[in-house]
């Protein structure tokens, strides 16, 4: 954290698994190159630490990160209670060693003694307050520390490009439904989404386009979602999606709805006036109850969804448990 601190650097989920790496003593290949750069004239910046990110391959998994903001949250937590404590006892001393001072300084005329207590009781009365101060300040950096790893943490669960939520959250997400879901008796499906021929977009319009495609698929799915029906970005050009109180038929006709809805659009590269043409998506949907584990429901939908890929596209497949 003074890593982070002292080089100006965001409380973000990829620094934060980079200071712990190069810390650690899990990563000393990554603990050379920051101690390196922290000695050269460039020093440690924000977008030097970004293109750092993009080259290291050992850093550790989302596991990883949850423990250590668990870690430093527990940290903070209990630094902040003692600092508060210790704050208010000084504060209480301080009062009490005014009054002294006061005191003192009305005695003055029976002694040097007398005086020179008198100076001395001001002087520790001036860094008591000090310190108290210190203390408040230190408190005031810890409230803003842990407001730091609250938004690490929920920046964790979001896909950055389409601000959905991302693979990580909606594991979470599936793990609580399906346990609320069965415990109702309430049917439960599970539907996997993929831009079809993406990589043409890329290959003619660019990178930067084939985002803005994404996005516009991320809108059309996120119409749909609502408490019971939950979409996220599950990695490159494919969505995942959570559909709570609806069989697979159900579930298939929702996101068959929105497939046709955006097949009817003709978008346009803004940048270049070029048409995008038609863009479509596939899909594939499963009922998580007809198979022995929300993993194998997944499977089951991937599977739907390269089925409807190899129908032709521009379609939605539900898969047959038996």
């Amino acid at each position: 954290m003074a890593f982070l601190v002292d080089n100006d650097l965001d409380v973000s989920p990829t620094n934060l698994l980079l200071a712990h790496g190069a810390f650690s003593g899990s990563n000393p290949h990554l603990a050379r190159q920051i101690s390196m750069r922290s000695q050269s004239p460039e020093g440690v910046s924000q977008r030097w630490l970004d293109e750092l990110a993009e080259q290291d391959s050992g850093q550790p998994d989302r596991a990883d990160l949850d423990r250590l903001i668990t870690r430093l949250e527990t940290n903070l937590e209990s630094f902040h209670a003692n600092t508060r404590e210790a704050r208010s006892v000084t504060s209480d001393y301080g009062s009490e060693l005014e009054q002294h001072v006061i005191d003192l300084e009305q005695l003055q005329k029976t002694g040097r003694i007398v005086s020179s207590l008198a100076d001395l009781a001001k002087v520790m009365l001036d860094r008591t307050r000090k310190a108290e101060d210190d203390m408040r300040k230190s408190e005031d950096e810890a409230k803003a520390l842990r407001r730091s790893l609250a938004r690490a943490k929920r920046d964790a669960e979001v896909d950055f490009l389409t601000g959905l939520p991302n693979r990580r959250a909606f594991e979470v997400l599936l793990d609580r439904h399906f346990k609320e879901a069965r415990a109702a008796c309430e049917p439960l499906s599970v539907a996997f989404c993929d831009i079809d021929e993406f990589k043409k977009v890329n290959d003619v319009h660019g990178h930067e386009a084939g985002d803005r495609v994404i996005k516009a698929i991320a809108d059309t799915l996120a119409r749909i979602s609502n408490d019971h029906c939950h979409v996220a970005r599950h990695g490159g050009e494919e969505f995942v999606m959570l559909f709570r109180g609806l069989t697979p038929g159900q579930a298939a006709e929702k996101l068959d709805d929105a497939r046709e809805a955006l097949a009817d659009r003709r978008l346009i590269n803004r940048k270049t006036d070029e048409p995008f043409g038609q863009i479509t998506f596939s899909g594939g949907v499963a009922d998580v109850f007809g198979y022995g584990d929300t993993r194998a429901a997944l499977k089951a939908a991937d599977d739907a969804l390269y089925k409807a890929k190899a129908g032709g596209r521009n379609r939605v497949e539900i898969a047959d448990p038996a």
